[in-house]
């Protein structure tokens, strides 16, 4: 077994390998900080390492259904004790701030047996789709060098895409596992809400509308990290209802005929249409009307409520406000509104002038929002909904972070994404499209399911990997050029 051959495996078969003794867990660990040392200068994606001590883990041995498998964390709410949590901000980058804690989920991805490398770039407070932090600088898109790698999950995205390890943990409050997924050409499943637990640190976050995941290269390690990381934890304010059977055991169900709806265009007004994401879309859902399945132009009727954007934005605003305050306490001092990023003083500014009164209504209003969303699945009848992630290609570099005009600028994406946050369904982007103009880029195809249904995502995604398989596709990059 080459190590130089080492990235090409995802997490499950990494940990085959390692089980059975064909590669030491040292050579697995020792490969992926290689290929980081290599490859990371070019795109930003990890920030922070711990390579001493991963290969001192990797010394140790390691049990677990992924003993031995590399792994990467977000800048953003996945705590590991001791190690840097800046959250996308230079605030808390310049005190070298730690984490006094580690997240339930992080300790059972630990316990799993993964090894963590490092940490990967953020946006401040993960409030933007574009991975570009004054404090540690822009995260370059893998497949084209001058373009978003997605955001808020960004760094982990550019990584898993150019194999620095097989998985990169995520989350997402409004799309930030989608947006990076699409953009980079990867498995990016956000599960229903309450399946990952957020403690110890928090309950939710967004009014429920954050969740934790991971970004992967194949549909099996998509179900088998989320295996790991969901389960209640004591204390939660809510859990989502337990898997009939491990999420890892749905890979090649069959699953029947399907009921699909499929919007191929945004509803909302900000948001404009590419047409060949558009073309994207109606090529996967004729291939789904090809295999047998009830396939029309159908969705929610609450998708194209213009009243969501401003409620959604009062949840947004409010809690970056409160993380402003929360800033404050953990360095024990006043903090200054210019010591955080343009973006982020609008929100603090916005929350600040929030009346109570306005947020609880908007809560309010997103739940029952959230009730008209779901009974599309749930009195409807309909199986599934195929949208695009994102209704515009990847902009390129600056776009969404300028500072005078970034902020209205993410309107234009967001047609297809915080919806389900709001509505808690389960959600997963495949990379089933790429365009044929260079720069060739990915573009990430959106299937979503009733609450509870990660089941069906993966048997569907499981079922594309055969059909379409996207195993052999990597970024010029990842092969040895910077060609891109």
């Amino acid at each position: 077994m080459s190590e130089e051959d080492l990235w090409r495996y995802d997490a499950t078969a990494l940990a085959e390998l390692v089980r059975s003794k064909q590669v030491s867990t040292v050579e697995v660990i020792d490969a992926a900080i290689a290929r980081i040392d290599r490859l990371n200068p070019q795109v930003n994606a990890v920030i922070a390492d711990r390579f001493s001590r991963a290969h001192d883990e990797a010394n140790t041995g390691r049990n677990g259904p992924f003993a031995g498998v590399p792994l990467l964390l977000k800048d953003l709410g996945a705590a590991q004790e001791g190690e840097p949590f800046w959250l996308g901000s230079a605030v808390l980058q310049q005190a070298d701030y730690r984490a006094p804690v580690t997240s339930y989920y992080v300790r059972s991805l630990l316990e799993a047996g993964f090894i963590v490398l490092g940490r990967t770039n953020a946006p401040e407070f993960g409030t933007n789709i574009t991975t570009e932090p004054v404090s540690t600088g822009p995260t370059h898109n893998p497949w084209a060098l001058d373009y978003s790698s997605g955001g808020s999950s960004g760094g982990s995205a550019a990584a898993v895409a150019l194999g620095m390890a097989p998985v990169g943990q995520a989350s997402d409050g409004g799309g930030s596992i989608r947006f990076p997924a699409s953009y980079c050409g990867l498995v990016g499943l956000k599960p229903s809400r309450g399946r990952v637990s957020k403690g110890p640190l928090a309950g939710d976050g967004w009014a429920g509308s954050t969740i934790d995941g991971a970004l992967t290269r194949s549909v099996r390690d998509a179900a088998g990290v989320l295996d790991v990381m969901s389960g209640y934890r004591s204390g939660d304010p809510y859990t989502a209802p337990a898997f009939a059977r491990p999420l890892s055991e749905e890979v090649g169900r069959e699953f029947g005929s399907l009921r699909i709806g499929v919007l191929d265009h945004p509803l909302l007004q900000a948001a404009t249409a590419d047409p060949v994401v558009t073309k994207a879309v109606r090529r996967i859902a004729n291939l789904l009307s090809d295999h047998g399945h009830d396939v029309t132009d159908a969705w929610p009727a609450a998708l194209a409520e213009e009243e969501f954007q401003p409620r959604f934005v009062d949840i947004v605003k409010g809690s970056i406000a409160q993380q402003f305050r929360s800033l404050e306490r953990i360095l024990g001092r006043e903090v200054a509104l210019d010591e955080i990023e343009s973006d982020n003083r609008v929100f603090v500014e916005l929350g600040r002038k929030l009346p109570a009164y306005r947020y609880v209504e908007s809560v309010d209003w997103l739940q029952s929002y959230a009730r008209r969303v779901a009974s599309f699945f749930e009195i409807d009848g309909y199986d599934l909904l195929v949208t695009p992630v994102a209704p515009r290609l990847p902009p390129k570099l600056g776009y969404l972070s300028d500072p005078q005009f970034g902020l209205d600028r993410q309107l234009e994406f967001l047609g297809f994404t915080g919806q389900f946050n709001v509505s808690g369904q389960p959600t997963i982007s495949l990379p089933l499209a790429m365009t044929e103009q260079e720069p060739r880029l990915p573009i990430g195809i959106q299937f979503v399911a009733a609450y509870g249904r990660e089941d069906l995502l993966i048997r569907l995604g499981s079922w594309f990997e055969s059909a379409l398989g996207w195993a052999d596709r990597w970024p010029t990059l990842a092969l040895g050029s910077t060609d891109t």
